[in-house]
């Protein structure tokens, strides 16, 4: 019997596997498919009666709403000032948490010395130091974009902080064998070998930002996504909160795809795997 049932698993064909640009297609099309699913559904439980359409208006409804908006200027205007204010934070508290992160991992001395003021200052939920904030800097762009710099800073030095420090030790003890510098450590081993954590460190710093500078410009701005929505939500215009909220997401997508791309260019290793 068992002689038996051991033949026929064997005449029983392989599953077939996908090839890996064949799996990578799969996913995409999934990708692709899933939020437009998202939006069918949405869409046939409004017209169901299933879904309030005050509060939950027909993705439809919403689409004719953006074109309006979009061919009157007004989603192009606040589209430019929120990115414009990320930007600048994002490059404001990136580059600094860059450095000082990997300074964190090389040398102890320093990790010691900043390691308890991140612990106590990263709990702090940025959005409440904003109106501090306000006061120093005032109702201008420069208190945005610091909010923004806040919000990039804790992640990028964290991750940066734990690249350096999961590097082997070997390598950096090769770099002292060849009487390698600090220069040439930072650019050649600690930077390239906490690369991952690194552009994982970014991809939340962006993220949070776009969540800070939205809530920002709901309190103090006569521009951006986040006045836009607030305005909207001002004079009952829940169709154009939507397309904020929704331009919001597609700029989170946006740059959720923009970094990996620029992550599998800058570590060809890591995307083979």
């Amino acid at each position: 019997m068992t002689t038996t049932t051991t033949t026929i698993s064997k005449m029983r064909p392989a599953k077939a596997q996908l090839s890996p640009r064949a799996a990578k297609n799969r996913d995409r099309l999934i990708s692709i498919a899933s939020p437009i699913v998202l939006i069918l559904l949405w869409e046939l439980c409004v017209r169901a009666g299933m879904l309030d359409p005050r509060y939950f208006p027909a993705p439809s409804v919403i689409f004719v709403t953006f074109v309006g908006v979009v061919e009157s200027g007004v989603l192009w205007t606040n589209t430019a000032s929120t990115l414009v204010r990320l930007f600048w934070g994002t490059l404001l508290g990136g580059v600094p948490a860059l450095l000082l992160g990997v300074g964190m991992g090389l040398y102890r001395p320093m990790r010691a010395l900043l390691d308890p003021l991140v612990a106590a200052t990263y709990p702090i939920p940025k959005s409440a130091i904003f109106p501090l904030i306000l006061l120093i800097f005032g109702l201008g762009e420069a208190s945005k974009i610091v909010l923004v710099a806040i919000g990039v800073f804790y992640p990028v030095l964290i991750n940066s902080a734990a690249g350096v420090m999961e590097i082997s030790k070997v390598h950096l003890d090769v770099g002292r064998n060849y009487q390698a510098d600090r220069w040439q450590v930072f650019r050649t081993i600690a930077l390239p070998g906490a690369m991952p954590l690194i552009m994982t460190g970014i991809k939340l710093g962006v993220g949070l930002g776009l969540i800070l500078i939205t809530i920002a410009e709901m309190v103090g701005a006569k521009s951006g996504l986040g006045y836009m929505i607030w305005n909207a939500w001002e004079i009952l215009s829940v169709e154009a909160m939507y397309v904020g909220l929704i331009v919001i997401a597609l700029l989170g997508f946006l740059f959720s795809l923009a970094l990996t791309e620029i992550e599998r260019w800058l570590l060809p290793w890591k995307a083979s795997n």
